[in-house]
């Protein structure tokens, strides 16, 4: 029997439960930020919640800044635009603020503040996050205000190369933010659709992580827990995004997603992540609508796996029950059965697919992830072809 040797890292000191943004002063003098800049995206910016928490750091006599210039997808171009802020109003730390699109911002803010060399010399490749200058790193304390990418419990940052039309994982990590607050009452606002999306987003890093054939016992025990927590508590959040308690265990479920990814993610990230990139398509929803397809091909890796999950969600313990149930959650919550209704055309599938087979999160699929292969996932979901293959 081979050897089993892994490396494993878990997150930051979590402040979780309604009303807890409160306790923002606090974090960040623990975080020793004097003059944070807070991150958020520009839609957030408008909002109630964002004035209150400005006023709450006023009040405080916390001297702030507020960036917003943050697309859906961050570019290279959000993040340079967040650098010169930072570095304009001299401030000494991040507050990143809203979903994952102003989570990674902020957190590439933070990193890049201090750095001399291009953004792209810090990809999640090897060992290149060592080439960075830790002492140039700005503290972040994370607000998220969604539940679904778990960017405020992770490393690493996405950002599209805006040159070459690429998502890319930038890693280090001192990206870890020093504190994050899981306050549920900060994603009431959250209208339903982006909490479809965002809730599927989570129950894509659980699935994919759980179905990575690496060694992380305790990342499985994780995974497998935020997906319950998903079928159980998304379809309440989306009816009614006043209930609190569901909010709460959707931001666990986030939470812990980014948790166990770091055991791997596989080909739903992978083909998500260069239709997100040349069509701006919602990330989440689009994990949503690739991942039967995903499952489907898998399946010869994965079945017992699946019938194991199934068995701990109460439901009938083999892979076509579990099918039925996530085909059924994606209905209930209105997800897409074809990537056609995100205005995704025919004619950059081969852009598409030889961009997924070189996306880092592509070697974790539990099968390779050849190119044929890539281009028969997005056909089926292009066509919405997936009884047949049962």
């Amino acid at each position: 029997m081979r050897a089993l040797v892994a490396n494993w890292s878990y997150p930051t000191q979590v402040r979780f439960g309604a009303s807890r943004i409160k306790e923002l002063p606090e974090s960040l003098e623990a975080a020793g930020i004097a003059r944070p800049l807070l991150v958020t995206d520009r839609g957030l910016a408008r909002l109630k919640m964002t004035a209150a928490t400005l006023d709450m750091l006023t009040a405080a006599g916390i001297p702030h800044a507020v960036f917003s210039d943050v697309k859906p997808n961050p570019t290279e171009s959000n993040v340079n635009a967040g650098i010169e802020a930072f570095r304009a109003g001299q401030h000494d730390g991040v507050i990143a603020f809203g979903g994952g699109s102003a989570l990674d911002a902020g957190k590439l803010i933070a990193f890049m503040a201090g750095q001399t060399r291009p953004i792209w010399d810090f990809e999640d490749v090897g060992d290149w996050w060592k080439r960075a200058n830790p002492s140039g790193i700005a503290p972040i304390i994370a607000v998220p205000t969604t539940a679904g990418t778990g960017s405020d419990v992770g490393r690493a940052g996405v950002v599209i190369n805006e040159a070459t039309h690429t998502k890319k994982v930038i890693f280090h990590p001192l990206m870890m933010p020093k504190t994050v607050i899981l306050d549920p009452e900060q994603t009431v606002g959250m209208p339903p659709y982006i909490t479809a999306g965002t809730g599927m987003d989570a129950l894509a890093h659980s699935l994919e992580a759980y179905c990575s054939p690496a060694y992380h016992p305790m990342a499985d025990g994780i995974a497998v827990e935020g997906i319950r927590l998903v079928f159980k508590h998304l379809p309440r959040a989306f009816a009614d995004g006043s209930d609190i308690v569901a909010r709460g265990h959707m931001m666990s479920a986030a939470a812990m997603g980014a948790a166990a990814f770091q055991k791997g993610l596989g080909a739903i990230h992978s083909l998500s992540h260069p239709v997100g990139a040349l069509y701006d398509t919602h990330h989440g929803m689009t994990n949503a609508v690739f991942m039967p397809y995903v499952l489907v091909t898998n399946r010869p890796a994965i079945e017992e796996k699946i019938k194991r999950l199934s068995a701990y969600l109460g439901i009938r313990p083999s892979f076509e029950a579990f099918l039925e149930a996530l085909l059924k959650l994606r209905s209930d919550l209105k997800v897409p059965h074809t990537l056609a209704a995100f205005n995704v055309r025919e004619e950059k599938r081969l852009q598409i697919a030889d961009m997924a087979i070189i996306d880092p999160t592509a070697g974790g699929n539990p099968i390779e992830l050849t190119r044929e292969r890539a281009l028969e996932i997005f056909d089926r979901a292009m066509e919405g072809e997936l009884k047949s293959l049962l």
